[in-house]
């Protein structure tokens, strides 16, 4: 396997694992009214997810030097 597919099949497992924390039976773990800050703590998860998301992407596509 090329780099290319394996860089575009890995991209595919973390588009699916993201979705998969963005669905309902996740969300609902942090539907709660506890305030950190003055947010919402689903607010939090959103943003940690949406960072991470963005990391790892980085890293998938990040040219290695070999």
């Amino acid at each position: 396997m090329d780099m290319a597919s394996d860089r575009s099949s890995t991209l595919i497992i973390v588009f699916i694992l993201f979705l998969l924390l963005l669905t309902y039976p996740i969300l609902g773990i942090f539907d709660e009214s506890r305030l950190v800050w003055g947010m919402p703590l689903q607010f939090f998860y959103f943003f940690f997810i949406w960072l991470a998301l963005i990391v790892v992407v980085a890293l998938v596509v990040r040219k290695r030097k070999n």
